[in-house]
């Protein structure tokens, strides 16, 4: 068994493409190895409004860039080569992000977290739904392992938004910098838009010394 920690955001189009290539590394790579991933919240942008931060607004206010094109090119190439059909146009909003870091925290005790945590990224980027909507991840969480009316009271619980928060500053205490931020066997941490090669070979060296 290899424990993967995983520190990502829902909003952040290198965490969708980092899950995809672990998942497909895993599969093509690793099919007989076992292993217990562990999702991590980090808000990279923690005040974002309820209606939502217009992303080419932001770039141009925020990095200056003019054409949202530009910023976008980088990450859809590198998902295309992976086989991830990734138009970051299609979703022009981000939303807060702790109503489905709350749930995906939710999720650890039923053996879900990982496929719940890849299907709400998946909804915000590939069917621009938005994913901070209680209704959505109500939705979402009862394909994976919710009642519809529970996923939906976690979503909405500030307690649990208050939490997920705490989590993130901490994740940022301990030195996660930039997501998705990856840590194999507790002890070898890789992070940023890495490629399946460099996926395996975390993994590997992950697994050395284990029987």
């Amino acid at each position: 068994m290899l424990k993967i920690d995983l520190y990502t955001d829902v909003s952040c189009p290198w965490c969708i493409l980092g899950m995809y290539r672990l998942d497909k590394v895993l599969a093509e790579r690793f099919s007989e190895l076992k292993v217990d991933i562990e999702h991590h919240p980090v808000l990279l942008m923690p005040d974002a409004p309820a209606a939502g931060v217009h992303i080419p607004d932001m770039l141009r206010s925020r990095y200056g860039v003019t054409d949202p094109r530009q910023a976008f090119a980088r990450p859809e190439m590198e998902a295309r080569a992976s086989g991830l059909g990734l138009d970051l146009s299609r979703q022009p909003w981000a939303y807060p992000t702790q109503p489905a870091h709350a749930l995906i925290s939710a999720a650890r005790e039923r053996g879900t977290q990982h496929k719940l945590a890849v299907a709400i990224s998946n909804a915000y980027f590939l069917e621009a739904k938005n994913t901070s909507d209680p209704d959505i991840l109500a939705e979402i969480g009862a394909a994976n392992g919710f009642d519809r009316d529970e996923a939906r009271a976690i979503a909405l619980n500030q307690i649990e938004h208050h939490r997920v928060e705490q989590e993130s500053a901490e994740a940022s205490r301990k030195g996660v910098r930039s997501v998705p931020h990856f840590i194999f066997d507790d002890r070898l941490a890789i992070n940023g838009g890495r490629s399946e090669d460099e996926i395996e070979r975390a993994i590997r060296q992950g697994l050395e010394g284990k029987p």
